[in-house]
């Protein structure tokens, strides 16, 4: 029922996004993508664009250091619109199975700004209980080396659940362009609700080989009733 409802949105969106996301061809500001955090490919994607990529997570610290990873595939169905799914493990356990959608809106501050939103659908395996999240987007390209990228939003939202169960979502990154190709950057992660908690990972992102880039980082991550403990991660993207 979750991946029918999915599919007819997916279908609904994409129908209506050349009309109503998808603008004349704009040169949007570069803002690199977050590695906890992933967007739906850049802001401003073109039709055709296709992305395969996998993140890893890891706490540093204590008896409990079970890897999460999540390999994923996005593609944009049409300028300024894309989708993405994403498989989320435990270990080797699928936990979840994870769609999302973005929409580049467009830009403005004489196009240093570009904003969107994205609306992300998420079914638990376990507990067979679906949830949702949607964010706006804004992007910032505040001199030819430094940027920031900014999501607000609502997340975990289910049918008949109160309004202060929702969590509030909240994604600031700053980056630094180091030349090269290569970045570096600082991710802020919080969201409120009763499994919530805040994360704070320094990250370099470079390439590795024509099309295929890596992001790593290292920082801290405190969830909610839980001590702050030291965490890791790594994303590897390849796109065609």
């Amino acid at each position: 029922m979750f991946i029918r409802r999915i599919a007819v949105l997916a279908l609904a969106l994409s129908g209506a996004a050349p009309a109503a996301i998808a603008r004349e061809a704009v040169d949007y500001p570069h803002i690199p993508e977050p590695m906890v955090f992933d967007m739906v490919r850049p802001m401003g994607a073109r039709r055709g664009e296709l992305e395969v990529n996998a993140l890893a997570l890891s706490p540093l610290s204590g008896q409990e250091r079970a890897l999460e990873w999540a390999p994923e595939i996005e593609y944009a169905l049409a300028d300024n619109f894309a989708l993405e799914f994403e498989l989320p493990f435990e270990g080797a356990r699928l936990a979840e199975l994870k769609m999302g959608l973005q929409g580049t809106i467009g830009t403005f501050d004489q196009g240093r700004i570009v904003h969107g939103v994205q609306f992300l659908g998420i079914y638990d395996r376990e507990s067979g209980r679906t949830s949702q999240a949607l964010l706006y987007m804004l992007g910032r390209r505040h001199s030819e080396r430094l940027s920031t990228m900014s999501m607000v939003g609502v997340g975990d939202v289910r049918l008949g659940q109160s309004e202060s169960d929702a969590g509030l979502l909240v994604n600031h990154s700053t980056f630094y362009d180091l030349g090269r190709d290569r970045i570096a950057g600082l991710e802020f992660n919080y969201k409120s609700s009763r499994d919530g908690g805040v994360a704070l990972i320094p990250q370099f992102h470079a390439p590795l080989a024509p099309k295929v880039n890596v992001q790593v980082g290292a920082g801290v991550d405190r969830q909610r009733r839980e001590r702050a403990r030291p965490i890791g991660g790594v994303r590897l993207i390849k796109e065609f």
